[in-house]
């Protein structure tokens, strides 16, 4: 069974090499022509061929040594199959006859005779390829002086050079290009050159309407804002990419207010800072505030962040012993970063400022209130014992049941009162105006019957919580508590004690966070008044003095009307105003923000300047788009409908 394996691979290997020349021929034209397509089916139909001969070796090749060879006496399959011990006899004879005749040059004739060159498929594949080639050589030819036709006998597309110069700081070097859409840092210089060609040259033109004319072959634009520009019919975006100022990420610590343990030993404090280009300068800033009261006492330090291999990114990460920060318990300490970076002009970026505090030993105090009062009142409760007495209450409403409504109700009202009372407390921080012990609003006029004449028909130049020195955060909180107090309250006047409760609770929670806000920290700002003239003080001159009078503004006109004449012409199809396009093309500037549409509308503005009709609707719905707060204008009908011309319009049938 192997000799006649043997025999098989050695014809099919001669009928392959015969039909290698007709593959080789079939796919040199597509490879002259450079088709990737022609040579993926000239390949595919090879390997089909390849196939195809294989099969037809493996099963006639027992015929074809028969008729070749009378000595084979028709016994060629007994070299497939012996199964009786003559027909092994039988086939060892006819194996060394074959290994004699084939050893002779006799296989060569043997797969020269039954299998061809194959040569008659590889003529049709190359007179596809000749007819793809003379359609190409068509098409370029007809394409060249159409091409010559449309460009400027002086200049065409493939001469013109575009060179972009960053600025300095950016560290990019200055490169050329060839015309293509491109995106360059802001303030770059991009400039257009002709390399050949005979001048006048056409001028480039923007999008926002400007037109750089060439001097000397060259021509240039400062990129202060995406545009695109068109020369000689080809148009491609040029966007800016604006500098950004530095990032500052602070992860730790996490919160702006950190409340340190007790036991605490040290901080960590984590930042990056980062910038498009190079961060040249960034400091963390920290201020330490020691005291309480009037006696609060701040030292400030600053400490660079030193610069890494990476001059676009730096990086602090560093654990502070508090011994290290000078921290003792009671202290605080405000830290903040505040970086630039390296452009003409340095962008500066300071971060939020955030707080460790280290809480000190705090004294049990017999009253709950947050904030220092000058005079103390004998009667007014602390919010703990409000809520001890609504608790107590409910616990003899549970022991009693039958307790008369009317001791529940006065029991009640009193907490109430005593919850009223210090609700006005704390609201006199916030710069509420109303009496300390007054049971209601209206308390000042039953005692005094007086009126608040300033409150009734004055006028506030200044809220009232402004007349606080509390920061934000800290009003926030005893707003919270106000509220509070206030829903407590109204449950105990609706004679609803277990309801009150939860909002007591939540009051006294605002509280207790007050009783740790003691000390504020604001940013010094320095103020520096204008000089005095001491030769015209006093003098009663009044040349030069702006007058106060002013003169009734008029209502804002929405949409200019240049702008809407144009966009009543590219409705109607008349003719456009003088000087539209400047017109369209700063109301589009000012208008749409978003750099895409606004090269859209500016593409389209062009394209109507070019005589472009069917862009008309197109360039009125980008005018329409931009308006903002259209005013709503309520017209009357130009003709009254009175009977006489309801009857004339109904034919005279009334």
């Amino acid at each position: 069974m192997s000799a006649a394996a043997d025999i098989v691979s050695r014809l099919q290997l001669l009928a392959l090499r015969r039909r290698a020349l007709a593959w080789v021929l079939a796919l040199l034209p597509w490879i002259a022509l450079r088709s990737v397509a022609g040579i993926a089916v000239v390949v595919l139909l090879a390997a089909f061929d390849l196939w195809r001969v294989r099969g037809k070796v493996a099963r006639q090749w027992t015929g074809w040594l028969d008729a070749q060879w009378p000595e084979m006496e028709d016994s060629s399959k007994l070299l497939l199959d012996a199964s009786t011990s003559v027909a092994r006899l039988q086939q060892a004879r006819i194996l060394k006859r074959v290994e004699e005749m084939l050893g002779h040059g006799e296989a060569n004739r043997v797969a020269k005779k039954h299998v061809g060159h194959g040569l008659g498929w590889v003529v049709p594949s190359l007179l596809v390829a000749a007819s793809l080639w003379a359609w190409q050589q068509r098409t370029v030819a007809v394409a060249a002086p159409a091409a010559m036709v449309a460009a400027s006998p002086a200049t065409v597309a493939a001469t013109l050079s575009v060179r972009v110069e960053p600025p300095a700081y950016t560290g990019i070097a200055a490169y050329d290009s060839a015309p293509r859409e491109l995106q360059v840092p802001a303030t770059s210089i991009v400039r257009w050159c002709v390399k050949n060609g005979e001048a006048p040259f056409a001028p480039v033109e923007l999008s926002d309407g400007r037109s750089l004319s060439f001097e000397r072959g060259c021509t240039q634009w400062k990129a202060t804002e995406s545009v695109f520009w068109r020369w000689n019919g080809m148009r491609h975006n040029l966007r800016v990419t604006p500098d950004g100022a530095p990032v500052v990420a602070i992860t730790a610590p996490k919160d702006i207010l950190t409340i340190l343990a007790a036991g605490t030993t040290s901080a960590a404090i984590r930042l990056t800072v980062q910038d498009d280009y190079r961060v040249s300068r960034a400091t963390l800033h920290m201020t330490l505030a020691r005291g309480s009261g009037e006696n609060v006492r701040f030292s400030d330090r600053e400490m660079p962040i030193p610069a890494s291999n990476n001059p676009k990114r730096r990086r602090f990460d560093r654990i502070f012993s508090l011994a290290e920060l000078g921290m003792e318990p009671g202290d605080e300490l405000y830290f903040f970063v505040r970086a630039a970076d390296n452009a003409a002009t340095p962008q500066m970026t300071q971060s939020p400022t955030y707080t460790l505090r280290l809480p000190g030993p705090q004294a049990e105090a017999e009253q709950s209130t947050a904030l220092p009062m000058l005079v103390k009142p004998e009667n007014l409760r602390s919010q703990r014992q409000i809520i001890i007495d609504t608790e107590q209450l409910l616990a003899d409403m549970r022991a009693n049941p039958r307790m008369p409504k009317a001791t529940v109700r006065a029991r009640s009202e009193a907490i109430a009162g005593d919850q009223g009372v210090l609700r006005r407390r704390y609201g006199q921080f916030l710069g509420e105006e109303s009496s300390l012990f007054a049971d209601d609003d209206h308390a000042g006029e039953e005692q005094g019957g007086g009126m608040d004449v300033l409150h009734d028909y004055g006028h506030a130049h200044d809220q009232a919580e402004n007349a606080t020195l509390f920061d934000e955060a800290t009003k926030k909180i005893l707003r919270k508590a106000l509220s509070a107090m206030w829903d407590a309250e109204k449950s105990l006047r609706a004679i609803e004690p277990k309801a009150a409760l939860s909002p007591e609770n939540k009051a006294l929670l605002a509280i207790k966070e007050l009783q740790q806000a003691d000390r504020i920290y604001l940013h010094k700002t320095a103020f520096a008044p204008p000089p005095i003239k001491e030769e015209k003080r006093m003098t009663g001159e009044l040349d030069g003095a702006a007058s106060y009078q002013r003169e009734q503004a008029d209502s804002s006109d929405v949409v200019p009307g240049k702008v809407r004449k144009l966009i009543a012409a590219l409705s109607e199809g008349s003719a456009l105003p003088a000087l539209w396009s400047r017109d369209a093309n700063d109301w589009i500037r000012e208008r749409i923000r978003d750099d895409d549409q606004r090269l859209a509308a500016q593409r389209t503005v062009q394209d109507v300047a070019d005589g472009c009709d069917k862009c008309r609707p197109a360039l009125r719905a980008w005018l329409r788009g931009a308006i903002e707060h259209a005013p709503v204008l309520l017209q009357a009908k130009p003709v009254a409908e009175t009977p006489f011309t309801k009857a004339l319009e109904g034919g005279g049938r009334k």
